[in-house]
């Protein structure tokens, strides 16, 4: 038996310039301020930051970046060694995998059949033919497309053990759709081994926070408007002890001919998709369900997405719609 939706209550201030740990930030060193410190880096293309609160023990920030580069060495599609290059480079064959990258291709490939293969890990044949962070405006060739297309198929995936394989030697797995979330949860998992009882762990826009601020008050987060220039936010979310993931066609786009070209593609078309929905925001305990769901529910779209969200104990969203509106769960006290 599920258990009952656990009820949020979230007062969005629309338009709210104060603090978002949903901003980009940019690069430094250890910092302190009275009663916390921080310390922020780039990793899995995109910058993250760590504030611990209560605490001056900087060796717990270098163990969290310290498993950010362990993990990112596994996860990478890109990096040459990391599990998810190896099982793409291995021609079908059978590949070892860390326990931590089985968990990780388990639930990507349950969220794929979850969701009919609206997501699915075996998209990296296609997500390499966008360039959606090189600057320059281009949309893939449409021969190669349809090939790529051809090998987006998650049931050729095989799990044996602590093995797995690509049963379509073409076939690339991309989990970035849901490795962020997986790295937030392991590091919170240490530092709340270690005794911290508040901080906020934000890997790019995937924001964990552990209890509350240190005076007792919920942290606030900021959801982003979307394409809104200088960091202005939409709402903001007062969270204790969540995930916040969003998902988002702001995030990484291109504009080509007047039309916008953004990161979350399409499993049939090979294209962006395109709906009423400009971001998708989650909430729950896990950052890794969170960031899986969040692109889940916007690949199927605003009604089927938000029936998702209320199907689920303890899960609440907030959709952000291209008319400006905004979507609540039934949990979320607008």
């Amino acid at each position: 038996m599920k258990n009952p939706k656990k009820q949020y209550k979230l007062h969005p201030l629309l338009f709210l310039t104060a603090l978002s740990v949903l901003s980009v930030f940019l690069l430094s060193a250890c910092t302190r301020t009275a009663g916390s410190i921080s310390r922020q880096g780039f990793y899995f293309d995109t910058v993250i930051r760590i504030t611990l609160y209560g605490t001056g023990d900087e060796t717990l920030l270098e163990h969290c970046f310290a498993l950010a580069g362990q993990y990112e060495n596994m996860f990478s599609r890109t990096k040459e060694g990391s599990d998810v290059w190896k099982l793409n480079h291995a021609e079908g064959g059978y590949v070892r995998l860390h326990e931590d990258t089985l968990i990780l291709l388990r639930t990507a490939l349950s969220y794929a059949e979850l969701t009919d293969g609206g997501i699915d890990p075996t998209i990296g044949s296609v997500n390499k033919l966008w360039d959606f962070t090189g600057g320059t405006a281009a949309l893939p060739d449409e021969t190669a497309l349809a090939q790529a297309l051809s090998h987006v198929d998650y049931r050729s995936v095989t799990i044996d053990g602590g093995m797995a394989a690509l049963n379509d030697p073409q076939a690339e797995l991309d989990l970035g759709f849901i490795a962020k979330g997986y790295i937030a949860d392991r590091m919170k998992e240490y530092l709340v081994s270690q005794g911290v009882e508040s901080a906020l762990i934000n890997l790019g826009g995937n924001v964990l926070a552990i209890g509350n601020k240190p005076d007792g008050t919920p942290f606030k987060v900021g959801i982003q408007q979307p394409f809104a220039a200088g960091g202005v936010t939409a709402l903001t979310l007062p969270v204790t002890d969540l995930s916040v993931v969003s998902s988002g066609n702001y995030e990484r786009f291109f504009e080509y001919n007047g039309k916008i070209y953004h990161h979350i593609l399409d499993t049939e078309t090979g294209c962006p998709v395109w709906n009423s929905l400009s971001s998708v925001t989650v909430l729950c305990s896990s950052s890794m369900e969170g960031d899986a769901l969040s692109t889940a529910c916007f690949v199927l779209g605003a009604e089927k997405g938000m029936a998702l969200i209320e199907s689920l104990p303890d899960t609440e969203a907030v959709f952000l719609t291209s008319d400006g509106d905004i979507l609540y769960s039934n949990g979320i006290s607008p």
